[in-house]
């Protein structure tokens, strides 16, 4: 009895594929076996039904009739000439798959090995992205200014997200603002003295503080010799760490980790496990109080060492350090750009650009914020705080001439340039880029975060959120610096 192998199902606009998943011909009458999920075709003409599994109906469109012959009807595959044609329909279909995404992946081949080359040369601390010729002064009503501390602002972070920042003041508490809508997330409350015991926080000024680059924890460092741990998404307290016999100056953590690093008084650099709760080491050299400590990626951080004068890259594995001179005065800040430049501030007015590898600075701007005083007594406007944003050619500086001054670096960071100046008045105790460079924070105060010698009655203590305006959109340049 002759038959075709293959029959149309009814309603179906499927055919299916000759030699794959395709059920023997069954009389009719025969039944189905219990629990199999069949889909029956008929044909009206026909005295025989074809059964099609369901699992194999997206996979096997049925064939139309006028495309059978008599071979494909007589002719039985071998298993292994059926394991042949899937692998080769398998090949054929990844080499498909593979022309179209060289085809629609060109761009961005190009784009991830631009970013290796980016990690590459910000590894070796030779990347110097080209943003300062775009940007233009923002106007005085773009600034917006958070107001929430009683005492004058000492020190402030951006969470690496750039959404929130955390501020802390001599009325020692820390407050977290919401960057987008200015509000304050909340509030850590100051102590008095002699509440040490029951008051969780700190109950003298606060100098510094840090926040680990996944941004899971907050380090703040106090006059009172102590360093507190705080989660940062909630403000939850987790641990005090004891140890310095000095004001806590510096704090930073290694990019990429939960190492602390904290400078003090008291002349050392210690250095912490925030994870194990732990002390490690402890680091001396400076002849002075330290002032200002940073670190990035490498298993390094940079001081300043106040009156001592000197500039110091500690190397924790090797237990060394590097020592650079340069100011005429007292050292007040620092602040890395990338793993191998530098820039600081002192009170000898002066901003210095600093290469690891250069014993001397790079560049020295004298009185770059101007003078003050009487004529032939001027005294230099002393820089207090100092910005940059990583791994480009944009650096910023803080003093108490109500100005902050944001400059633009040379190639190779040889030379630097006035870009413009932003009036905010006190002094600028505090400066941060944001991480995606959209804007500038600073931290002002009535007082220098260190001491009240100086009161500048006509300021008020808040903090400044100032837009960094591009003129264009143009893909940010990276060179490689020698």
């Amino acid at each position: 009895m002759s038959s075709s192998f293959f029959i149309k199902a009814k309603g179906n606009p499927k055919f299916a594929k000759k030699g794959k998943n395709t059920a023997a011909p069954k009389r009719k009458g025969d039944g189905d076996p219990p629990g199999k999920n069949k889909i029956r075709a008929k044909k009206p003409s026909s005295k025989y039904n074809e059964e099609i599994s369901s699992d194999s109906e997206t996979e096997s469109p049925i064939v139309p009739r006028k495309r059978q012959s008599k071979e494909q009807v007589e002719y039985e595959e071998t298993p292994q000439e059926k394991k042949l044609r899937l692998a080769k329909l398998y090949l054929e279909q990844l080499k498909e798959e593979e022309d179209k995404r060289a085809e629609d992946g060109a761009f961005e081949t190009d784009l991830i090995a631009g970013k290796l080359q980016e990690e590459v040369l910000e590894q070796k601390g030779k990347l110097q992205r080209l943003v300062a010729k775009d940007l233009i002064p923002p106007e005085t009503s773009e600034i917006r200014v958070l107001r929430g501390h009683k005492l004058p602002i000492t020190c402030l972070v951006i969470t690496p997200d750039d959404k929130c920042i955390f501020s802390a003041a001599k009325d020692c508490s820390i407050i977290k603002w919401d960057v987008e809508s200015g509000k304050k997330l909340h509030t850590i409350p100051g102590g008095r003295k002699g509440t040490e015991d029951r008051h969780v926080g700190h109950t003298a000024h606060i100098l510094c503080m840090a926040i680990s680059s996944d941004g899971k924890y907050l380090a703040t460092g106090d006059m009172n010799k102590l360093i507190m741990i705080w989660e940062a998404e909630t403000c939850k307290h987790l641990y005090k760490f004891t140890g310095h016999k000095g004001p806590v100056s510096g704090l930073s953590f290694r990019r990429g980790t939960h190492d602390l690093y904290s400078a003090s008084h008291d002349r050392s650099v210690k250095v912490w496990n925030v994870d194990e709760n732990a002390y490690v080491e402890t680091l001396f050299g400076h002849q002075d109080v330290i002032t200002g400590l940073d670190s990035l990626s490498r298993e390094r951080c940079v001081t300043a060492g106040g009156r001592d004068r000197t500039v110091r890259v500690w190397k924790i594995a090797e237990e060394s350090q590097l020592v650079f001179h340069g100011h005429e005065g007292s050292i007040d800040c620092i602040q890395l750009i990338n793993e191998e430049h530098a820039i600081t501030g002192a009170d000898d007015g002066s901003v210095c650009l600093w290469s690891v590898n250069k014993k001397k600075p790079l560049t020295t701007v004298k009185q770059a914020h101007g003078c003050h005083g009487d004529a032939g007594m001027e005294q230099p406007h002393w820089v207090a705080s100092v910005a940059a944003l990583q791994n480009s050619d944009t650096v910023a500086s803080g003093s108490h001439n109500s100005q902050v001054n944001v400059w633009k670096c040379g190639q190779n960071y040889r030379g630097l340039e006035p870009l413009f100046s932003v009036p905010v008045s006190g002094f600028i105790n505090s400066l941060k880029f944001s991480s995606s460079g959209q804007f500038l924070v600073a931290g002002v105060g009535q007082e220098h975060r260190l001491g009240r010698w100086w009161r500048l009655k006509e300021a008020k203590n808040g903090i400044y959120i100032i837009p960094l305006k591009r003129k264009t959109c143009d893909p940010e340049e990276a060179q490689l610096t020698e």
